[in-house]
């Protein structure tokens, strides 16, 4: 029962926040997705309704050594800003999707940024 709760303001947080916030072709928005074990995120055109670029942790399993869950999301922020710079995309608009600015989300925004990525 908790957790569906839980889930529920979550939703409401993130609708709350999807109302302000609006990813164009020049400034995509940057959403992240967090469950348990993983993180993901993609660059989303809000106007065309289209994926520009993804990018999760579960890419990364060519790197051999163990990495913790925050330093796997800011392994994410990095490779989610050198896909970016590929499709010569400088500024995002961040969505944190609901969740907090803490842990995980900001380790994968500090990646995205020191990749080259503006918010």
């Amino acid at each position: 029962m908790e957790r569906k709760i839980k889930k529920e303001k979550r939703y409401r947080r993130h609708r709350r926040v999807r109302a302000k916030i609006y990813g164009t072709a020049s400034r995509p928005r940057l959403c992240v997705f967090r469950s348990a074990k993983h993180i993901y995120c993609q660059l989303i055109d809000d106007e065309k309704g289209k994926t520009l670029a993804s990018a999760s942790d579960l890419e990364l399993k060519r790197l051999r050594k163990k990495l913790t869950k925050k330093e796997k999301a800011f392994e994410v922020g990095k490779l989610i800003a050198k896909k970016a710079k590929n499709l010569k995309i400088e500024k995002v608009v961040f969505d944190r999707g609901g969740y907090q600015y803490h842990g995980r989300v900001k380790a994968l925004a500090e990646g995205a940024r020191e990749g080259g990525l503006k918010f």
